[in-house]
């Protein structure tokens, strides 16, 4: 029997993949061990589905080798503790010591924890390692009220070719070769060292280790941020009829996200770990792609046609620090490895995002605290 243990295994990705595991394999075929330090208001409301579902759970922080040393005997780690805010650990979010402590530390904790039991570790990773500089200066064209790539660079009389990076992206989106160098954000940094140090102990304690860069996940019963987990607090806070407002880019909503099922990364994480052989590559975007992609205008409309017009929608030309126009994943890469793609659409999400918003309408309250 196999044993599988999840970090952050109360949040929104966490106890999907924890439920869809245990959906999909029997407690004789498979040992699901979890641990979360419930520091997200709201995390708590999942502990009583994860037991029912027969995951093992402990109260333990990541950051803290004693409250791990009470965890053993496993062969995998989904490492999905993380605070994935983009803004984290900046002026008016949580401390950067904090966001360092839990991104990387505990995945340094994780990753020590692998080496004393030679398990295999599967890194959730981001989009956002990838440098919001030359993500900034892609020359974007609107259509059907969003932002697309436009493959032929526009250059200003200034520039010279050679400035204007296109590499590692096309009307498909960003690929695991466009630039990670800085500024990614300090969330961002604390990801891509992450991928380093996994990727460093895997080569030196010889056990296996996937990373998956992801889309904006999404589905029902995530607790939605602005800054994480977009697609749902919009329509959440679309349906509770709560402030919305379109920032930077003009007021324009033309921002455009990919977004990505949690049962569609299942399915990549369920065939990662049945190898442990590392002959290809370690590092993959896990994305919907831009069959996925939509702008926040995109989603309003959607929005509207559901539940009708918003009273208070506005719009600011302010610029919120970190925020890019057009983030959208190519996961070619993960198709030719793994024989992947993801098989939810985008529609398919919304729909099942205000579905669950309309069965529990104070749910921006709960995850609020």
């Amino acid at each position: 029997m196999k044993t599988l243990l999840i970090s952050g295994v109360c949040g929104f990705v966490g106890s999907s993949l924890a439920l869809r595991f245990r959906e999909t394999y029997p407690s004789s075929d498979l040992k699901i061990i979890g641990f979360d330090n419930l520091s997200r208001p709201g995390a708590w409301t999942n502990i009583d589905r994860l037991k029912q579902a027969d995951v093992q759970f402990h109260h333990a922080d990541v950051r803290s080798v004693t409250d791990l040393s009470a965890i053993s005997d496993f062969d995998w780690v989904i490492d999905a503790a993380a605070n994935p805010s983009v803004l984290a650990g900046t002026a008016g979010q949580s401390s950067s010591r904090v966001l360092m402590e839990t991104n990387l530390v505990g995945t340094i904790n994780l990753l020590e924890m692998c080496k004393r039991q030679q398990a295999g570790m599967i890194l959730l990773s981001t989009s956002r390692v990838y440098c919001l500089e030359d993500l900034c200066s892609l020359s974007l064209e609107v259509d059907d009220n969003a932002f697309v790539y436009a493959a032929k660079q526009a250059i200003a009389p200034e520039m010279k070719l050679s400035d204007v990076s296109t590499k590692g992206v096309s009307k498909k989106g960003v690929d695991e070769s466009f630039s990670t160098r800085p500024p990614v954000s300090l969330y961002g940094a604390s990801k891509l060292a992450s991928e380093q140090l996994a990727i460093e102990y895997s080569l030196a304690f010889d056990f296996p280790v996937w990373i998956n860069r992801c889309g904006v996940l999404a589905g029902a019963g995530q607790f939605g941020k602005p800054d994480q987990g977009v697609f749902a607090f919009w329509i959440h806070s679309w349906r509770e009829q709560k402030p919305l407002r379109y920032i930077g880019f003009e007021g324009s909503g033309f921002q455009v996200r990919d977004c990505l099922h949690p049962h569609d990364l299942f399915r990549l994480i369920d065939r990662q770990l049945n190898r442990r052989e590392q002959d290809c590559q370690r590092i993959v975007n896990a994305s919907g792609g831009i069959d996925s992609a939509r702008s926040l205008k995109q989603l309003s409309r959607w929005c509207e046609d559901r539940w009708g017009k918003h009273p208070t929608l506005t719009s600011s030309d302010d610029q919120r620090p970190f925020d890019v126009p057009w983030m959208v994943l190519d996961s070619t890469l993960a198709e030719s490895v793994w024989d992947w793609r993801a098989e939810i659409s985008p529609d398919s999400i919304f729909d099942e995002i205000a579905s669950f918003a309309e069965s529990h309408p104070d749910w921006l309250e709960l995850s609020a605290g």
